[in-house]
C-alpha cells in the first residue's frame, strides 16, 4: 500500500512541477508550486521524516508559496494571461534537465560511501526534540527568520511596484 501511495504523490509532485513551468498564467504557476511542495511533504512522511514534512508544509507550502502568490497579485500589471509568455526554447531546457539528472544519478549510484554515517546519531531527531529547541534555545533566530521573510516580501512589492517620488 505504501508503494502505491508513494507513486501517486510522486507523480502528483512531478506533474505539479511540470505545471509550474508550462502554465501560461503566473498565478496558476504559483498554485502548482504549492501543490508540488505538498506532494513532496507527503513523500517525507512516507520516509518517516516527520520534522522535514512539517517544515516542508509550514515553510515552503505555507510561507513561500503564499508569499509568491501575494507578490504576484500585488505586483501584477496588465492581463494575467499575458504574465507568462510562451517560451520557444523549451527543448534546450529539457536537454539540460536530462543531462543534470543523468549526472546526479551517476554520482548517487557510483558512490556508496556517502550514505553511511561514521558514527551513530545520538542527539535525537524527533519533531518534539526539534520543536523544543526552536521554541527555547533558538527562539530569537526563529523569530528573526520570520521577520526577515516579512521584510523580504515588503521589499519585493516595493521594488516591483516602484516608488513614486513626491518632489
Amino acid at each position: 500500500m505504501g508503494t502505491i501511495v508513494f507513486f501517486i504523490f510522486a507523480i502528483m509532485a512531478i506533474a505539479a512541477a511540470w505545471g509550474v513551468v508550462t502554465s501560461k498564467n503566473i498565478v496558476h504557476s504559483a498554485f502548482y508550486l504549492a501543490l508540488s511542495f505538498s506532494g513532496v511533504a507527503v513523500l517525507y512522511i512516507l520516509m518517516n521524516a516527520d520534522f522535514l514534512a512539517a517544515v516542508q508544509l509550514l515553510v515552503y507550502t505555507g510561507a513561500v508559496s503564499i508569499m509568491v502568490v501575494f507578490a504576484v497579485m500585488l505586483t501584477l500589471r496588465g492581463e494575467v494571461c499575458d504574465s507568462n509568455p510562451d517560451n520557444r526554447k523549451w527543448g534546450r531546457g529539457a536537454i539540460v534537465s536530462v543531462l543534470v539528472f543523468v549526472v546526479i544519478a551517476l554520482v548517487v549510484l557510483t558512490n556508496a560511501d556517502w550514505r553511511i554515517l561514521p558514527t551513530a546519531w545520538t542527539s535525537g531527531g524527533s519533531a518534539e526534540d526539534m520543536s523544543l529547541l526552536l521554541l527555547t534555545q533558538f527562539m530569537i533566530p526563529f523569530e528573526a527568520a520570520a521577520v526577515l521573510l516579512t521584510v523580504a516580501l515588503a521589499g519585493a512589492v516595493i521594488l516591483a511596484k516602484g516608488v513614486k517620488e513626491s518632489r
